[in-house]
């Protein structure tokens, strides 16, 4: 099994910034894609970030320009460095990875979700 912890969430104004982590931990082989979701109320869940193995990083087009996503592969753990940002950005935000345990094939994780709100 695999846990997916976030952390960095809160209430902050419009402008503002905020860091999320999560950091995966239990059978972990390899991590071929981890990142970050989205979902505000009444809304279907929509992509923020990812990343991948090979380096490859996907944006939401709502995020471009204003938020950054990083990975440190020593740690498992992924980071969403989030400015200038804006009340619709308010959603709870999830933390996905694609796991493999043994070398094959991977497994999708989600972590419990943490709410960020900006205020206006």
């Amino acid at each position: 099994q695999v846990q997916l912890v976030e952390s960095g969430g809160g209430l902050v104004q419009a402008g503002g910034s905020l860091r999320l982590s999560c950091a995966a931990s239990g059978s972990i082989f390899s991590i071929n894609a981890m990142g970050w979701y989205r979902q505000a109320p009444g809304n279907q869940r929509e992509l923020v970030a990812m990343t991948t193995s090979g380096g490859g990083v996907n944006y939401g087009n709502s995020v471009k320009g204003r938020f950054t996503i990083s990975r440190d592969n020593a740690k498992n753990t992924v980071y969403l460095q989030m400015n200038s940002l804006k009340p619709e950005d308010t959603a709870v935000y999830y933390c996905g990875a694609d796991v493999s345990s043994d070398g094959s094939w991977g497994n999708l994780y989600w972590g419990q979700g943490t709410q960020v709100t900006v205020s206006s």
